[in-house]
């Protein structure tokens, strides 16, 4: 009898050893799997809590019973960490103990959050992406006959130093009424995409196509390729701000003639792109986006277009949320008869996706 309490009291006291330890500065003891650290805090999963935070400065010591990826200074080396005093000591298999000051830790990974990251910096085509589709429709019957329909679609694909942006938008608004002039109020639709590339922490270069079409400016389709340089203004994970800097060229096609009395009704462009595109997370549940794009056009002085775009979006859940977004686009140089500038207004909802 004597002998098998013994044996359960060893057990009890094993079971501690096979997880990984936290020790504290105030002497608390969190015991469970260390998931990752990026030097200034560390998560560790345990049974009774989940995952638990806290401040990389606040550890007193740490003990591993598997192998943690440890990136010290300059280098990473792979093994099960303890600590010793102030130094961090990582028992690597091809160079031994490893000891390096704990202040020195930048990165800390388990197998499976390593192999998370690798595969993070060469996802497949499918992988990575997060964005969202926008809906609002309006319908009215009766003393006014009218009908509204906004869709919109961004999609964003990052890499380890590269990054692809696709993103669509299309209004449609109609009077219905036989005494209306004209029936059709609005018909737009645009999109494109950008792919940017970093070759330094804060300089990057940007190639980019984009369409237009608007039927009440007679424009059957504006066609925009382009490149350039752009700086990372702000890099954070609240808020960024890109700076870009290129040149394009534009073809343009019209249903009408674009200056009478000439009758072509193409019209082909180099100019400047001028531009930023910045993003901002208000608390947990709201993001705010804006970009505004001049180009001033090289083939005919003084001649320019412009946008400007700016978006809201507030989750509801995990996947719903409420959207509003402005956008202005203006052109200098329009066919006769039609306005240079075009305001849009929308409002709906939001239907977020990561994969």
């Amino acid at each position: 009898m004597h002998k098998k309490s013994a044996v359960i009291l060893l057990l009890l006291f094993a079971i501690p050893a096979l997880a990984d330890q936290v020790v504290l500065k105030n002497a608390d003891r969190l015991t469970g799997s260390i998931t990752k650290s990026d030097g200034k805090v560390l998560v560790i999963k345990t049974d009774y809590a989940g995952d638990v935070t806290v401040k990389f400065d606040a550890i007193q010591s740490i003990a591993s019973t598997g192998d943690l990826n440890v990136s010290l200074g300059g280098k990473t080396v792979v093994g099960p960490v303890t600590t010793s005093g102030d130094d961090v000591v990582v028992a690597t298999r091809a160079a031994g103990p490893v000891e390096a000051p704990k202040a020195s830790v930048t990165m800390l990974r388990s197998p499976a959050e390593q192999a998370a990251y690798e595969k993070s910096l060469h996802p497949g085509v499918l992988e990575g992406w997060n964005g969202g589709l926008n809906l609002g429709f309006a319908l009215t019957r009766g003393n006014s006959e009218t009908k509204n329909l906004n869709i919109a679609f961004n999609a964003v694909r990052k890499g380890f130093h590269d990054k692809l942006t696709l993103y669509t938008n299309s209004i449609y608004a109609a009077n219905d009424l036989p005494t209306a002039t004209p029936h059709t109020t609005a018909n737009a639709i645009g999109g494109g995409a950008r792919y940017d590339h970093d070759f330094a922490p804060r300089v990057f270069w940007f190639v980019n196509g984009d369409f237009y079409h608007d039927a009440l400016q007679h424009l059957d389709l504006r066609s925009t390729a382009g490149g350039g340089l752009g700086w990372h203004a702000i890099k954070h994970d609240a808020t960024t701000l890109e700076l870009l800097a290129g040149v394009n060229y534009t073809h343009e096609s019209y249903a009408v003639p674009i200056n009478l009395p000439d009758p072509a009704k193409t019209r082909n462009q180099a100019g400047l792109t001028l531009g930023d595109a910045f993003m901002h997370k208000v608390g947990k549940g709201t993001v705010i986006t804006q970009n505004f794009f001049f180009y001033p056009d090289l083939s005919q002085t003084g001649q320019y277009r412009g946008t400007f775009n700016f978006s809201t979006v507030t989750k509801l859940n995990k996947w719903l949320g409420w959207q509003n977004s402005f956008a202005d686009i203006y052109v200098s140089n329009p066919p006769s008869g039609t306005k240079k500038n075009d305001l849009q207004l929308a409002t709906g909802l939001n239907v977020s996706f990561t994969h």
